[in-house]
């Protein structure tokens, strides 16, 4: 292993630990019929700001199902508390498009509690299918 380097914390240094894992998968076909199906959903769903893109155009049911996914795995990581609200967790975009999550109210308290001080999220859709990853950070 000649020339490689591994970074190593020294004795003594801590760094966040990872205090949950969600990950969770929706199909988009079925997910944009109930929308379409239940008017109000999308809005109970997500914000304002979710719904639509940085530019203003409203977003795909692919779009809306990865965000979705996101929810239901931030949900998962938290340890699937039955009192969260859908609008305590949004996905908005970050610096070249890069989802964040921002929480707040039920969310935020229920990360508290378990010492969450960031989140990591990943979303995609391919093939009918959108999904996320979310992993809480922090110090128990």
């Amino acid at each position: 292993m000649a020339g490689r380097r591994t970074a190593v914390r020294a004795a003594g240094q801590t760094g966040g630990v990872i205090i949950g894992v969600g990950i969770d998968v929706c199909p988009v076909e079925r997910f944009a019929a109930s929308l379409t199906r239940t008017p109000g959903l999308r809005d109970r769903l997500f914000t304002a700001a979710e719904q639509r893109t940085p530019a203003g155009a409203e977003r795909t049911g692919e779009s809306l199902a990865a965000r979705f996914a996101a929810k239901e795995a931030l949900a998962k990581a938290l340890g699937a508390p039955g009192d969260l609200h859908w609008h305590d967790a949004e996905v908005v975009v970050g610096e070249r498009g890069r989802p964040l999550l921002e929480v707040r109210g039920t969310v935020a308290r229920r990360a508290a509690e378990l010492g969450v001080t960031s989140w990591h999220v990943s979303l995609s859709h391919d093939g009918g299918i959108a999904s996320a990853v979310v992993i809480a950070e922090g110090t128990p």
